[in-house]
This record gives structure tokens, sequence and C-alpha cells, in this order.
């Protein structure tokens, strides 16, 4: 996928902590798929720490058409990002006043007095265009020079997120008309990058004669498969094209995808549970309770979601869930009897349609040979009994909780699924 009209961005970091580790560069990655969708291709994203001569150098020797600065625009002394840009720019810092109102007027909504250093905020290169920050007190910065374009926004990332929806996106499609980019977004479950891509590699191959470019987005537990095209004043045709290869991709690995866009599995269980009027249980140990938290993170999920136990120690497997004492020293907390049980045991204790359930290693300790850090056992009950499989998902311990939530919730959506289809 290529376009003799293409327009490159880079973005500078600014910030002493991100440069030792203290804060994530969470808004590189955000900014740069952003720009991305609207046509503009990020070609360098650099991350400096806040100081003057980095900040120059980073500024003089960029080439991309759009440079977006986040960082360095808070109230103390450390941030100089202002500064060092009337110097770029050759300009000066002037106070507007509307501005300096609004900062007072915000601390006076939260019983305090504004500092000298918090009006200082008002204080804005002359040469620049406001850009108004609707979420906090430090205003972004637009600059022109030479057909190019220099955003500076605060750092903080839903100020900058909030910035760059309502007023920097929307302007940097006016000024450069950028070729208009098709998309569309696969989410799937199960199978790592490395042999999903193997899977799917014939496919793959397919596409460069279509113009298509394919992405590859892991994250734990999930990868999405970004399909994007250039319209080239064609977008219906683009899309057709997406839309041929998606639906390839959907006949070659249904059990995979589990939906779209920025659609969560999470989400997609409980619209399966809602449409068919249906509820949830959940009995979880390894978890800790993590898979409740994703389910009710879900607006309306109080239709079908009816509670959970966090059966973390053997006696609230027993008290709380029936699991006889004989079986968890026979089989160990965590095996195929003992998370079957769990799953049942909660679906009739909360009387619910469907009931999840996981007993893993989630480590550092606790592993063994036969049971190493990462196995976890999952079970889902239902109306027509109940099924368990055993995973291995290894990695640190916040990662092998977070791949046995998705796994256990992806199990319970096929579960769905196949019901609805024996309906049919």
């Amino acid at each position: 996928m290529s376009s003799s009209l293409e327009i490159t961005a880079e973005i500078i970091s600014i910030g002493d902590e991100l440069l030792i580790g203290q804060t994530m560069n969470t808004n590189a990655g955000w900014m740069g798929e952003q720009l991305s969708l609207i046509g503009i291709r990020p070609v360098r994203v650099r991350v400096i720490g806040d100081d003057r001569e980095a900040i120059l150098t980073a500024l003089s020797t960029s080439t991309a058409d759009v440079v977006l600065l986040t960082g360095g625009l808070g109230p103390t002394k450390d941030d100089i990002t202002k500064q060092v840009l009337c110097e770029f720019f050759d300009t000066r810092l002037v106070r507007h006043p509307h501005i300096e109102a609004a900062i007072a007027g915000f601390f006076r909504s939260i019983a305090r007095e504004p500092l000298d250093v918090n009006l200082a905020q008002a204080d804005l290169p002359e040469s620049c265009t406001v850009v108004p920050n609707d979420r906090g007190t430090a205003s972004g910065m637009w600059f022109g020079k030479e057909s190019r374009v220099f955003v500076s926004m605060p750092g903080v990332p839903y100020e900058m997120k909030a910035m760059m929806e309502k007023h920097v996106l929307p302007e940097l499609r006016r000024v450069f008309n950028p070729p208009s980019i098709v998309h569309r977004t696969l989410l799937t479950t199960g199978l790592g990058e490395s042999h999903l891509a193997q899977r799917i590699a014939a496919w793959e191959d397919s596409l460069a004669q279509e113009g298509i470019k394919l992405a590859y987005l892991p994250s734990p537990g999930l990868v999405k498969l970004r399909l994007s095209t250039y319209a080239n004043n064609d977008p219906t045709g683009a899309r057709d094209r997406v839309a041929q290869k998606a639906e390839q991709l959907y006949r070659l690995i249904p059990e995979l995808i589990f939906g779209e866009g920025e659609e969560r599995l999470e989400l997609v269980v409980g619209r399966l549970l809602k449409e068919n009027g249906q509820t949830l249980s959940t009995a979880e140990s390894c978890t800790g309770g993590y898979v409740s938290h994703l389910i009710t993170s879900v607006p309306g999920s109080s239709a079908y979601f009816i509670g959970g136990v966090v059966s973390y120690a053997n006696a609230v497997k027993m008290e709380e869930l029936g699991i006889p004492s004989d079986m968890l020293e026979l089989n160990g907390a965590v095996s195929q009897p003992v998370v079957e049980r769990m799953a049942q045991g909660v679906r009739q204790a909360l009387k619910t349609d469907w009931s999840i359930a996981l007993s893993g290693v989630a480590g550092p300790d606790g592993g063994t040979d036969e049971k190493p850090v990462g196995t976890v056992w999952m079970a889902v009950a239902g109306p027509d009994g109940v099924q368990a499989a055993k995973v291995y998902l290894p990695g640190t311990r916040d990662l092998v909780i977070k791949r046995s939530a998705l796994a256990v919730l992806n199990m319970l959506r096929k579960s769905l699924l196949i019901r609805d289809l024996g309906k049919s």
C-alpha cells in the first residue's frame, strides 16, 4: 500500500520521566494509530528529556510534514517546552487574558486560589494558534513553518487525546487533505501472532495484488488484524476489496475471530447473553476476580451478570462451591474435576443459565514439573452440561491472569454460539 501523496508525521515525546521508565509512553502509540487512520503515516517516534538542546535538536532535524510534541507544558520549572518553542520559532510569550480567566475559574471551582505559576500557563508563544484544552489548564500550540505543521500538546493522556480528537486531527485533515484510507480491523484470540501468521500465510500473500496491507497488532491474549488500503478516489471499490478479503478470513479462521474494530471480548459475550435473555456467574481462583471485573466494565452488564465467587482458598472452594475435600486432595486445586465442580457449584448457588470457572498457577511461585506456572484449567457450565479445558499460558503473573480471563471468556463465547446454532 503506497501513495505518492503520502503525508508523514513524527512524534516527539518530552519528559525525563519517560526516559527513566517512571511513566510509560502510551501517548505515542495512540497518536500513531490515530494519524494512520486519517491517512497520515507516522515515520518516527523520539523520546527526549526536558532539555533545551535535546528539544531544539529534535525540532531542527525533523523532516516530517507533521511534527507532534507532547509533554513539558506543566507549571513547574522543569517544564520548558514553551520557552524552547519560542526560541525555535523566533517569537515570545504573551499572556492570553481569556485563558488566564479560565484557569482562575477552574481553580476556584475546586475551592482553590490559583498560584502565579498556574496563571502563567496562560502565557503562550505569540506566533502560535492556541489549541484549546477542554480537560486541563495547559493549552496546545499550533505552528506553521515552511508548509509544515508543528503541534505541541500536554503529556497528560486524557488531555492530549481530547485535544487530538476535537481539534488537531480535524485540522490536519483540512490542511493536508491526506489520501483517504479504508481500514477494517478483525479481532482474534486463541492463537499467538506467529502461529496465526503461519495459519493465514497464503491468504496474506494474496493481499498485495489488491493493494491491501495487513498489520498485526498483538496484545496479551489478542491479535488484531488490520486491513488497510488507499481509496484512490474510489472509496466504494476500496471498501469492497477489503470486505472481500475480510470475508475470506472469516471462512479461514472462524473460530478465532470474535469481533471487529474496538469491540472487546467481554462486550461480545455480554451481547450474546443479553440477546438470549440468559444470565452468568463466575467462580475464580487464579484470576482473583479479574474476569468479573472485565464483565462488569461493560455498561448494562447487570442485565445478565448475577455475581461471582473468588474461591482463592481451598476452604472457600469447599464451603461456598461444594467441592469435596477428597477431590481436592486427590487431584489438587488446579485440575479438571475441581474446575468443573467450581463451575457447577457457582451456577447452582447463584441460579444462573451459564457459569465459568478458572483455577491455575499464576506464579511466579507454586509451579511444579507436572503443573508449571501458566497452567490453567477453565470450565464453562450451561444448560447442556459442563466442559473443561487445560491451557498453558506462560508469562508474568499479570500476563497469566489477563490471558486466562480472555481464554475463558472466549470459551464461553464459542459455547453460546454453538448453542445458538443448535437452536436454529
